[in-house]
């Protein structure tokens, strides 16, 4: 007699000969589950996605100024970080197919989501990339009550924060998820076409130029623009990086003085890389377009300005904001929207910083100036900076209140001790994100003391926080007469009024 075991092997065998080789195949094929609409960013439920990581983003489109309308293609090449049977990207522009892995995938849109059903589920690790081809006219199409698309007389402004992808490229649009990027844009003769990184390439295709713009470095989705328009481009190089600037042409006071201003990015570049450590990306520059609202966007490697903070004059103290973000905020970025005084604080200080070093007032002055300004002020103290609120992220406590806090902590700990926080900071995070709570505790690790009542009183705490040494009040504080501010004063606060409004 055969075993129990034998007969037990000879009975698999024989049911696994009746069982079609198809339906073998499909039950070993992976499941998966729908990947999360949101990242979970505690503020925008559905911005970031579930399920993936993109790697790099390959964004081809053509603009069309007249009837102000993108028509495109993106590769989004990802990776999967669980089994999927769908997933979604944020995108709002009206979409004509997508593909994933050269398969057509079924999709639906609502909202701000791109709902995207591969043929088959994707198995946790496996790469993919998805297609999505795309037509439609960004200023006409609100999400969640906001439209960050800017159209100007000759062309367009292609930035937001904290959304703006979503209006021209499909992506998994949260600082968390950084990608590398290869962007073309397609535009008609007689207009430029701006972007992120090093210029690959300017070709003339079919009567329109196709300007190729590479950004190897890490990148947020948001970080991503496009300016076009008829705009004066200068070239030139800081430490052997290519600095590429653009002013709108036609000239005009408003025009000088931001091409002024902006010629003066390499300089700006260089102090920060002998304040905060080596500059982190391959190219710099700036773009000011012709559209008069109030807004200024930290792009990487190149921000974006409009002409208005030149309204009043010469102002190089957004210039000095903007590329401080190239550290604060683009390098490191905030591991939540919550997180945003790691950005607007930071950029707010350097420009204390920048004044400070160039004989226009130090940063106690500056500090004493704010405190004065917003004195009777109750709305602007009752702002927690470190959880500002949705869309409040860089409201004018969170850039005003948020330098005080960081001079208020150079004083707690002394300066050496400061500046190898900043230092330490932008090295260990750099090219990825961390939050208030990681800054706290490098604070504390580098100065040696208990920082959490302090940074209770800053950042987390409605009213103003005590004049106390231990809230890093200078000693004599309480008895200091009143003073007239210090020259960059003025500038520094219009400048802080146009980007709160933004």
């Amino acid at each position: 007699m055969p075993s129990a075991l034998v007969r037990g092997l000879a009975a698999a065998v024989g049911l696994a000969l009746l069982v079609p080789a198809g339906a073998a195949a499909a039950a070993q094929a992976p499941v998966g589950s729908p990947g999360s609409p949101g990242i979970g960013d505690p503020y925008y439920a559905d911005y970031g996605n579930g399920g993936y990581d993109v790697d790099r983003y390959n964004v081809r489109i053509s603009y069309d100024p007249r009837r102000d309308r993108v028509s495109g293609t993106t590769w989004v090449r990802a990776h999967t970080t669980q089994e999927l049977s769908r997933f979604d990207l944020d995108f709002v522009l009206p979409v004509r197919s997508v593909h994933v892995n050269d398969q057509p995938a079924a999709f639906r849109q609502g909202g701000h989501e791109l709902v995207v059903t591969p043929r088959t589920a994707l198995r946790t690790g496996e790469e993919m990339t998805v297609r999505v081809t795309y037509r439609g006219v960004p200023s006409r199409i609100r999400s969640h009550g906001v439209q960050p698309w800017i159209r100007t007389k000759d062309g367009a402004v292609a930035a937001g924060k904290p959304e703006g992808a979503a209006w021209w490229y499909p992506a998994d649009d949260h600082p968390r998820d950084k990608a590398t990027y290869d962007i073309r844009v397609k535009v008609p003769r007689g207009l430029e076409a701006v972007s992120n990184g090093v210029l690959a390439s300017k070709r003339m295709r079919h009567g329109r130029w196709v300007w190729h713009w590479r950004q190897t470095e890490p990148m947020a989705p948001y970080l991503a623009f496009f300016v076009v328009g008829q705009l004066d481009i200068t070239r030139t190089r800081v430490d052997g990086h290519p600095v590429i600037t653009a002013v709108p042409s036609g000239g005009g006071r408003e025009v000088r003085y931001a091409a002024a201003a902006i010629a003066r990015t390499p300089e700006v570049v260089a102090f920060g890389s002998r304040e905060l450590g080596a500059y982190p990306f391959h190219a710099t520059g700036g773009v000011a377009t012709v559209a008069r609202t109030p807004f200024a966007m930290e792009s990487q490697t190149r921000p974006v300005y409009s002409r208005g903070f030149w309204r009043d004059g010469p102002n190089v103290y957004v210039v000095v904001h903007e590329i401080a973000h190239q550290w604060f905020g683009d390098s490191v970025s905030v591991e939540a929207w919550r997180d945003s005084w790691l950005t607007e604080g930071f950029a707010s200080f350097f420009e204390w910083r920048w004044s400070e070093t160039h004989g226009a007032g130090t940063g106690r002055q500056l500090f004493d100036a704010a405190w004065d300004e917003h004195a009777g002020d109750r709305s602007f103290w009752d702002v927690e900076i470190g959880d500002p609120g949705a869309h409040g992220e860089s409201g004018l406590a969170v850039l005003d209140r948020g330098a005080m806090a960081l001079q208020a902590l150079r004083t707690r700990i002394g300066g050496p001790a400061f500046f190898s926080v900043l230092r330490q900071w932008t090295a260990e995070h750099r090219y990825g994100n961390a939050s208030v709570d990681d800054f706290v505790a490098l604070a504390e690790q580098e100065s040696g003391e208990d920082l959490g009542p302090f940074f209770d009183a800053w950042l987390y705490s409605a009213g103003r926080p005590s004049a106390t040494s231990a809230n890093g009040f200078p000693r004599d504080f309480a008895a200091r007469a009143r003073t007239t501010p210090p020259s960059s004063w003025d500038e520094i606060s219009r400048t802080h009024a146009l980007l709160s409004s933004r």
